[in-house]
């Protein structure tokens, strides 16, 4: 089947027609959809809005796939009943879509498992986790849009991780955003096995990727140097929230909210006591002398909390002041895609840069499991086995290394 999605001449904004060709019975069918668009945003080569990231656009486009997928199956189950379809058939297919008539899914669709499996782990994982299990669910949906054939977990074979490659490198998907959707739809059809559906899952040899990472961190003597930066007084408490982070290797989620209340008292080491967002995981974690020396500074208070956007304006900020503007590849968001340039370092400073740098910064000085132990890092499954979550003396020992330097 051939679609073709167009607009008419007339009008600026425009009602989205379709051209159906259906080889097999040799029959074409013409529609036109109550979905409207401006002239101007529509992409006649890609047959959809240009720019699919907009929200109302991104609405509209799934949409557009939707209609691909259902009329093609509503075709082939009348083709399989010996019939031809009729106009007004299809007509009542695209009016559902376009009135957002949601279908229930097919029970052994791989999409209908992976909305079960993001529900029934929607209250253990954290906020930025389920958004990317959603993105990996929409960029399916595309992809079912795309090939206009549904997805099942007992039919997804090796054919599908080549066919998904190529689709997500015609879209310009970064190759780390393709792998790890596939690794992803692996971990779906496991879900799907463990419900005693059989899969074909043992095919899916996926060779992942090396990715060219940019990394940027921020080394010892850089750090100093932000350490002795004066900065103008509405940027002092990003300065030392920098430092904190450095110092911590906690994630922004975690260390905007630490306070005078998290902090405790082991054999009269100064800590810091509290439960990872993301993990779940309680820490507890020394705190180095250049933390205590903030807290001193500030009445033993940690600095005033901001949101996320202000703080990585902030810490940008501070940086230039500190003229950190040695030249280096970063990525940045061009359009709808990342793109890797030449930038001044301060320009590449976000709110994970301390996480980074901590654990750069100390590792081969600290021994790892003492490290993966402060930031709560859980990719050695089998070493954390016997990491207790609280354990005086590795805390001591963490502490002695901090005030060694």
């Amino acid at each position: 089947m051939t679609f073709n999605f167009f607009l008419p001449d007339n009008g600026d904004l425009k009602n989205i027609h379709l051209s159906l060709i259906d080889q097999s019975q040799n029959k074409k069918y013409t529609f036109r959809t109550s979905l409207r668009i401006k002239a101007d945003q529509w992409d006649d080569k890609k047959q959809r809005p240009f720019n699919i990231y907009l929200k109302k656009y991104k609405k509209l486009n799934r949409q557009l796939d939707k209609i691909k997928l259902q009329v093609t199956e509503h075709i082939v189950s009348q083709r399989d009943l010996h019939k031809i379809p009729l106009q007004r058939e299809l007509s009542k297919v695209i009016k559902d879509v376009c009135i957002n008539k949601e279908k229930q899914l097919p029970e052994n669709s791989l999409l209908f498992f992976m909305e079960n499996y993001i529900n029934f782990r929607k209250e253990i994982i954290c906020h930025s986790t389920y958004k990317r299990y959603k993105v990996f669910l929409r960029l399916l949906e595309r992809f079912e849009g795309y090939t206009t054939q549904r997805l099942y977990v007992d039919t997804v074979n090796s054919n599908f991780i080549t066919d998904f490659i190529k689709f997500g490198r015609t879209e310009e998907y970064s190759e780390n955003t393709i792998y790890r959707t596939i690794h992803f739809v692996k971990t779906i059809l496991n879900f799907a096995e463990r419900k005693g559906i059989r899969t074909n899952i043992r095919e899916l040899e996926i060779r992942r990727e090396k990715q060219q990472k940019t990394m940027t961190t921020l080394n010892e003597e850089e750090i100093s140097i932000i350490k002795k930066t004066k900065v103008p007084q509405h940027l002092q408490s990003a300065k030392d929230w920098l430092l904190i982070s450095c110092y911590t290797g906690q994630r922004f989620s975690d260390f905007i909210t630490f306070s005078q209340e998290k902090l405790t008292k082991i054999n009269e080491k100064t800590c810091i006591k509290f439960i990872q967002q993301k993990t779940k995981k309680e820490i507890t974690l020394p705190l180095h002398p250049i933390v205590m020396s903030i807290l001193k500074r500030n009445n033993n208070f940690f600095p005033k909390s901001m949101p996320i956007k202000q703080y990585n304006e902030e810490i940008r900020l501070v940086a230039k002041v500190a003229e950190l503007n040695c030249s280096m590849k970063g990525k940045k968001r061009v359009g709808h895609r990342v793109e890797e340039m030449i930038f001044e370092k301060w320009q590449l400073l976000s709110s994970h840069i301390g996480r980074r740098s901590f654990a750069s910064n100390f590792y081969g000085k600290i021994p790892t499991p003492l490290l993966m132990e402060a930031t709560g890092h859980s990719t050695e499954q089998m070493f954390l086995k016997y990491i207790n979550p609280v354990n005086n003396e590795r805390i001591m020992s963490l502490s002695s290394y901090f005030e060694c330097k």
